[in-house]
């Protein structure tokens, strides 16, 4: 059974659900999506699923499915506030879903397979695409899962701070813990540092990082389940708090029900934290569409 590309796409509405589709990319204007979609498909994963709100469904449709019928299945996953589905007899006002951990479970019904999890509007790069699927083939199991971790020097922006999640890994490659680092950033020396009370901290740059790329079997819902419903009861009163994976990330690995694996890419990670990232993200697509490693016509 071939694995599962789940795209975290429900925070996507207000670009998606205009037709403005003003963040094209590519040389034909190609959204970062796209790119994800393309390498997913060349490592050998077997179907994509989308994780939208559900007002969103026919704009998405309009978009993908043009561009991937008979290339790879597609699918389409619903994050809602609705916490009946989840055991929890409330209703709580929000502004936001509940977060990424949150969106992950949503998945449960449909997703049976072994799957990995991405941001819609991050590049990852195909190498990284390569080895999860080569893991989810091979190697994981309802008690060991994976990240991919990026080498921190290859994930900042010129422009600002950026926050990461630093992953502590052990000899054997398995993580130990994530810590979230919130202002990291290269110095004019083209050192890399995160900032803690004002005083700056070295980072070594190639400090493996989370980008939010995480491997999985279906057993993981079962396990977040009961974490979630934990959150939610400490929560109620908290509109901004989300339950976000690398929680239960943490959460499996301090109760010893799953290890993850450390992947190492040197794939260079690129994203649009701050408006002036944009041009850089189309030229750094432009210069891979020139040296080949996409078509300039994605589809």
């Amino acid at each position: 059974m071939k694995p599962t590309l789940v795209i975290l796409a429900a925070g996507m509405a207000s670009r998606y659900g205009s037709m403005k589709q003003v963040d094209g990319f590519g040389p034909n204007g190609e959204t970062i999506i796209e790119y994800s979609i393309y390498d997913a498909i060349k490592a050998g994963f077997g179907k994509i699923s989308f994780i939208i709100r559900e007002e969103f469904l026919d704009s998405f449709k309009a978009i993908f499915e043009p561009k991937l019928a008979g290339k790879v299945e597609t699918d389409y996953i619903f994050q809602s506030y609705d916490l009946k589905p989840f055991g929890i007899d409330k209703t709580i006002e929000r502004a936001k879903p509940w977060g990424t951990a949150h969106a992950v479970l949503s998945a449960r019904n449909q997703v049976h397979e072994p799957f990995c999890v991405i941001n819609a509007d991050d590049y990852y790069g195909y190498d990284a695409f390569e080895k999860m699927a080569y893991f989810l083939n091979n190697e994981v199991a309802d008690d060991k899962f994976s990240i991919i971790g990026y080498q921190v020097d290859r994930t900042l922006s010129e422009y600002g701070t950026v926050s990461r999640g630093v992953c502590e890994v052990d000899t054997d490659g398995n993580m130990v813990a994530i810590n979230e680092r919130l202002k990291v950033y290269f110095t004019k020396d083209g050192s890399v540092v995160y900032e803690e009370n004002g005083v700056e901290m070295p980072l070594a740059s190639n400090t493996p990082v989370s980008m939010n790329f995480w491997g999985f079997t279906p057993a993981v819902f079962k396990l977040t389940e009961p974490l979630f419903k934990d959150f939610v009861a400490a929560n109620e009163t908290n509109p901004k708090a989300e339950f976000f994976i690398p929680l239960i990330g943490d959460e499996l690995i301090k109760s010893g029900q799953a290890s993850f694996k450390v992947i190492p890419t040197s794939a260079k990670w690129f994203g649009v934290t701050y408006k002036e990232d944009k041009p850089i993200v189309q030229k750094s697509i432009s210069e891979l569409v020139k040296n080949g490693t996409y078509p300039e016509k994605l589809w």
